[in-house]
């Protein structure tokens, strides 16, 4: 065992660590050219700019992996627990005593330091779930008493990021039904999740009688090729209950809209169905960034040379809309680079997962694929118009020392965990 405490390189997936590391840099580059102005800036370097501050991140985020690599990878499955409530009271106190940026309070300021607990959360929650699922006693097969913990883990720290007005961040929390999935979680669950999603969709772009009558039609072509030992076992039952709670939500959706959505929340889904219905206010984001990623063509108008990104006609382009810049000044080739690498990351650390000794490994390895998946998937989905504004960064690009520095964290200690696998008895 002590060989492999000597070296803390020794057995680390370098084919992520060369990923992560491009991620990283081509940001850094792009926040760069997403603060730009031939008159005002100087160089990336330069400390009063975004980009010379997340080279200060940057530095920062090394120590902080070199911390990780030289801690015993044991620590994290066994204070797992400590940390999930270390961050639960820091979102409590970030209700109380948080500073109040672009109207969330969701942030605690030291001085000239802001940290978002939020963005740590997700962290603290993987690490929970993994040491809770790692029971051999535990199963997502056997018993819905199981699930019970599981749902107040996930639910308890999404609420308190509700409760501060930060969506987008809650929202990521479904990122964990894919390890859940992987687990045992029963398939008709996230299947009815993504129908009760289509519904909504529908029921925004189409008339609402026409897609209830579309569920009974359906309803009933499924009733009449089913069995008759199935009918009278109940599926006639469950068939009408069904097309009755798919009818009930499509009649639901407006009532949700105007009366508990927010009304910024009520304009960001109304401009994902029609961005040109308010073009000068919440729709004006993703109109100026479509024009921006489809100006750019196939290969871009050359690096600092972006017009819409040297104007600042897109908002939050250094952050939440950097995925605007590689569009913009790298074109379609630049920007299936950027999906290309993260979905090779991603992928590689579902294989890194499916390897693992341990359940806390592979759950916690899901749960990073999850997370980066789902805040991949939304951010560009955003930037394009496919998904609403909901405000969460492109992990490893977009400006902000919270954001890198958790999703650093997050990667390195399962890289952290992968690399000492070989020396690690089998407790899956």
């Amino acid at each position: 065992m002590a060989r492999n405490q000597n070296n803390l390189t020794q057995n680390l997936d370098w084919v992520a660590v060369l990923i992560y590391i491009l991620c990283v840099l081509i940001g850094w580059f792009n926040i760069y050219a997403a603060v730009y102005s031939p008159e005002t800036t100087t160089s990336i370097f330069d400390l009063s700019h975004n980009a010379g501050k997340q080279m200060m991140w940057i530095g920062t985020t090394i120590l902080l992996i070199i911390f990780i690599l030289v801690i015993d990878y044991k620590f994290y499955e066994t204070f797992a627990y400590i940390i999930y409530g270390l961050f639960i009271m820091l979102l409590v106190l970030v209700l109380f005593a948080g500073s109040e940026i672009n109207g969330s309070r969701s942030w605690i300021k030291f001085g000239a330091f802001s940290l978002q607990p939020a963005e740590f959360a997700k962290l603290a929650t993987s690490l929970a779930l993994a040491k809770y699922l790692s029971d051999p006693t535990i199963s997502l097969t056997r018993s819905w008493k199981d699930y019970l913990p599981i749902v107040a883990a996930i639910g308890l720290p999404a609420i308190l990021i509700l409760l501060s007005n930060e969506t987008g961040s809650m929202l990521v929390f479904a990122s964990f039904a894919i390890m859940l999935y992987r687990e045992g979680l029963p398939g008709y669950i996230p299947a009815i999740g993504i129908i009760m999603a289509v519904l909504v969709i529908l029921t925004l772009l189409f008339v609402k009688w026409y897609i209830a009558i579309g569920i009974l039609v359906v309803a009933g072509i499924f009733w009449w090729i089913m069995p008759k030992s199935s009918r009278r076992n109940g599926g006639t039952l469950a068939t009408v209950a069904v097309a009755a709670m798919m009818i009930t939500v499509v009649f639901g959706v407006d009532f949700f809209i105007q009366n508990v959505l927010q009304k910024h929340q009520r304009s960001r889904i109304m401009v994902l169905v029609d961005p040109d219905s308010d073009p000068r206010g919440a729709g004006w984001n993703v109109i100026q960034s479509k024009i921006a990623i489809g100006s750019g063509r196939l290969s871009g108008k050359g690096y600092l040379e972006g017009t819409q990104t040297k104007f600042d006609f897109v908002p939050e382009q250094s952050t939440d809309f950097i995925f605007c810049t590689v569009g913009e000044e790298h074109g379609f080739i630049g920007s299936a680079v950027v999906v290309c690498l993260f979905v090779g990351l991603i992928m590689r650390l579902i294989i890194l997962a499916e390897r693992q000794r341990t359940r806390f490994a592979r759950v916690y390895g899901y749960c990073v694929a999850g997370i980066i998946f789902f805040h991949f998937m939304i951010n560009v989905g955003m930037t394009i118009g496919l998904m609403p504004v909901i405000g969460i960064p492109l992990p490893f690009f977009s400006y902000g020392g919270s954001s890198l520095w958790s999703f650093s964290i997050l990667l390195f200690i399962f890289l952290k965990i992968d690399s000492q696998r070989p020396y690690t008895l089998s407790r899956t």
